[in-house]
This record gives C-alpha cells, sequence and structure tokens, in this order.
C-alpha cells in the first residue's frame, strides 16, 4: 500500500481523496429555461452493466467524441445542444437526457429528449426500463402560463396533480401516468428560479416519480405471498392445537415433516424477498426525503405532489412491511412449534428408555435366579461324577488288599466332595463378580 504524505508531512488515508470525489460523484444538473429533459431509469443486473456501458462508449464513436477509459459511477457527456448523464446505481442505470436546444412545438411534449437520440441506439438498450417520461420545462417569466384547459391537453386529458414547489417560485404539473408515447409527463414552468435551482428541483422531481416505482416493486410480491401466508397461518394454528389437545398417539414422523415443508417454504419466501422489500423501505425513505425538500405550495382544487405521494405510496409500502414482518413472525412461530415437536418426541425416547431399562433389569433378575438354579445344578452334577471317581479309587484299593471299609470311605467322601465343589463354585463366581464391577 503506497503511503501519502501531504506538504506539511502528514501521512494520508489512502481512500482520502475518493472520499472527498464520493460526495461530488453525482452533482446537480444545471438547466436553463426552456429545456427538455427525459429520464430513463433501466434494471439491469451485473453482466448488463458491463454491456451497457460499451453500449453508452458506441454512442460516443457515432458523435466523434472520444469516450471514456472505464466506466464510473457518474458520466456525463455533450453532444452539441444534448447534454447525457448516465449513473450507475445499486440496481439500475439512469440516463438524463437534457436538450436545450433543439426547435421547441406548440405542444411542450411533441419534441423531448428522447427523440434527439439515435433510434436504433435506445432501442438497443439491453435491461428492462422501469422508470420512463419526459419533464417539459417553460419560462413563464418570457410567456404567460396557459390555461388550465391547455395544459390538461398536454396530458391528454388524463387527471392533473399540481404543485408549487420551492414556496411559490415554480408551477409543476404532472399525472404519475404513463401516456400513449409508453413515458410519464411532467410539465414545469419556471416563475423565479436560478438554473441551478431550477436543475436541483428538476432532479428532485426525477427522482421521486423514479424512485417511488422502484419502491413500488415489492407491492406485487407481497401481494403474492399474502395470499399464501393466510393457509399457511392456518395450517400452523391447526397443527399447533392438534399436538395441544390430543391425548392419543400422533405419528411423529408426519408432524415433522409437515414442519420441515412450512419451514422450508417460509425460508425460501423470507430469501426471494428480503432483498425486494429492505430496497422499498430504503427507495420510500427517499421519496419522502425529496418530497420535504421540494416545499411546496397547494393549487386549488388538485392534489399536490405529496398528498398524493403518501396518499397511494405510503399504503402501498406500509404492505410490503407487514408481509415481511409476517413472515418473520410465522418463521418464529414454526421454530417454537419444531421445538415443542423435539421436545414431545425426546419425553417419547426417554420414556421407551426407561421401559427399556426396566425390561433389562427383570431380564437381569431372571438371568441371575437362572444362574443360581444353574450353579446348584452343577455342583449336583459335579459331586455325583466326582463321588463316582473316587468310589472307583476305593474299590481298587479294596480289591488290593487295603484294609477299609468300602462302604464307609464312599459314605465319608459324599459330604466332602459336595463341599469342596459347593466352596470352589463360589470362589468363581465371585472372582467373576469382582472382575464385572472393575
Amino acid at each position: 500500500m503506497n503511503t501519502v504524505v501531504n506538504p506539511y508531512g502528514l501521512t494520508m488515508h489512502t481512500q482520502r481523496d475518493a472520499l472527498y470525489a464520493e460526495l461530488h460523484s453525482r452533482p446537480f444538473q444545471v438547466i436553463s429555461s426552456t429545456a427538455r429533459v427525459s429520464y430513463l431509469a433501466v434494471m439491469m443486473n451485473g453482466e448488463q452493466k458491463k454491456q451497457d456501458f460499451q453500449h453508452f462508449i458506441g454512442l460516443y464513436q457515432r458523435y466523434g467524441v472520444v469516450p471514456p477509459a472505464q466506466d464510473s459511477v457518474c458520466l456525463e457527456v455533450s453532444f452539441g445542444d444534448v447534454r447525457i448523464r448516465r449513473e450507475s446505481h445499486l440496481e439500475f442505470i439512469s440516463y438524463t437526457i437534457i436538450n436545450e436546444g433543439a426547435p421547441f412545438l406548440a405542444d411542450p411534449f411533441a419534441n423531448n429528449g428522447l427523440s434527439c437520440l439515435p433510434k436504433d441506439w435506445v432501442g438497443g438498450m439491453v435491461g428492462t426500463v422501469v422508470s420512463a417520461f419526459h419533464v417539459a420545462i417553460e419560462d413563464a417569466r418570457q410567456q404567460p402560463e396557459p390555461e388550465l384547459a391547455q395544459v390538461k391537453s398536454y396530458f391528454e386529458g388524463m387527471r392533473l396533480v399540481g404543485s408549487r414547489p420551492q414556496n411559490g417560485d415554480a408551477q409543476v404539473w404532472t399525472t404519475f401516468q404513463v401516456h400513449s408515447d409508453g413515458c410519464g409527463r411532467t410539465l414545469v414552468y419556471n416563475r423565479n428560479m436560478s438554473d441551478s435551482q431550477l436543475g436541483r428541483m428538476v432532479q428532485r422531481l426525477i427522482e421521486i416519480e423514479s424512485y417511488r416505482l422502484f419502491a413500488l416493486l415489492g407491492l406485487p410480491m407481497a401481494r403474492y405471498y399474502n395470499q399464501r401466508l393466510a393457509n399457511m397461518d392456518q395450517k400452523l394454528a391447526d397443527l399447533t392445537a392438534q399436538l395441544a389437545e390430543t391425548k392419543d398417539e400422533i405419528d411423529e414422523q408426519e408432524v415433522l415433516e409437515q414442519i420441515i415443508d412450512m419451514a422450508a417454504w417460509v425460508e425460501a419466501a423470507r430469501a426471494k424477498t428480503t432483498f425486494r422489500f429492505s430496497a422499498t423501505s430504503a427507495y420510500h425513505d427517499l421519496v419522502l426525503k425529496r418530497l420535504a425538500e421540494l416545499k411546496e405550495d397547494e393549487v386549488s382544487g388538485h392534489l399536490t405532489i405529496t398528498e398524493f405521494m403518501t396518499r397511494r405510496l405510503t399504503p402501498a409500502v406500509r404492505t410490503c412491511k407487514a408481509t415481511s414482518e409476517h413472515l418473520e413472525n410465522l418463521s418464529r412461530r414454526i421454530d417454537r412449534v419444531s421445538d415443542m415437536m423435539r421436545t414431545r418426541v425426546e419425553m417419547s425416547i426417554q420414556s421407551q428408555n426407561q421401559h427399556l431399562l426396566a425390561s433389562m433389569d427383570r431380564r437381569s433378575k431372571i438371568q441371575l435366579a437362572m444362574q443360581h438354579t444353574v450353579e446348584g445344578l452343577s455342583v449336583a452334577a459335579i459331586s455325583y461324577y466326582s463321588i463316582g471317581l473316587l468310589k472307583y479309587l476305593i474299590e481298587a484299593a479294596y480289591d488290593n488288599g487295603a484294609p477299609i471299609n468300602k462302604s464307609l470311605a464312599v459314605g465319608i467322601t459324599v459330604p466332602l466332595v459336595i463341599g469342596g465343589v459347593w466352596w470352589a463354585t463360589r470362589r468363581i463366581h465371585k472372582r467373576f463378580l469382582k472382575l464385572a464391577k472393575e
């Protein structure tokens, strides 16, 4: 790592310059009145962003301008009267096309920023367009604002949302709807704003329209899972009641399989929705912040942008948040039911083990009793054969003239042999018990 030392001899952090540059990576536009602005927000993955950069370089080559060597967070280039800004965001690429010099027609949306670019280049963009709209800027200081009926005709007769941002220094009209050209429309009359102030306000309007659409991307997903979460809730409630109320034996394997299936479904749903719902919350916060920065005044008889957004956008975001919390709560409930089922299984296993140990204990006692019986029989058998052997010895000695009473000698050996065999058997038994205890 290279060490950076300033003129005072201080060692600077290697990323210090990059941190400074980050604050200036997306400067506000400076837009003059009159102007036509078009905005595109195109959702792309990482590979598509690389392809889009090469596609953007192709536009440089068409106009004979030296392209940038590498991609950046924000790239800006002018082709005559047309200025294009390309910005890279987390999940989309945005294009802001500003036309400040082309001839403007009576209809402010007849000649827009996109119409100044080659159609084949625009049509060759990769990714999926989420937000596409035009902003027409008129100078109310040079030309008076038209009547409301005329303004409404510019929006194809759709219902208008009106606002006077920056404490009345501008008049903004929009519909937040898609028009016949597939794009949204916003009309701005500049009453008392400088070019830099106008640029900042237009940037806020662009971000409000763009971010609110990205925030709403989570709503269809929330509605999809809400329908299924109700069924999953009921299924889990029935299973919990079965475990709590039944006194009979249950198929534990089947119950565990049901719990595993529910847990797998919930975790899969969380994996699919976590990013989208988190993004929805983040985009919503940005929209609310930009709305506060507009400092709107009311237009009589019309909803302001803030009123329109908070009326429709906020409930949708809350739906996404509620769905996310529902998934989290369901996951915790399944964990508790799983713990309860595991406890039940463990108690069942312990009960089986106790019965098994009791059965083994009974068998051990039976075996011990049988062992004592066998020992008694073995003493009798060994004594019988031993006495028979001794009888042969006594008879042989008597036949060879030994002065003994044969019958008495045999009778005396009987208790001696039995006692000796019994004593030897007990010694062997005690020795084995001692070895078993060690």
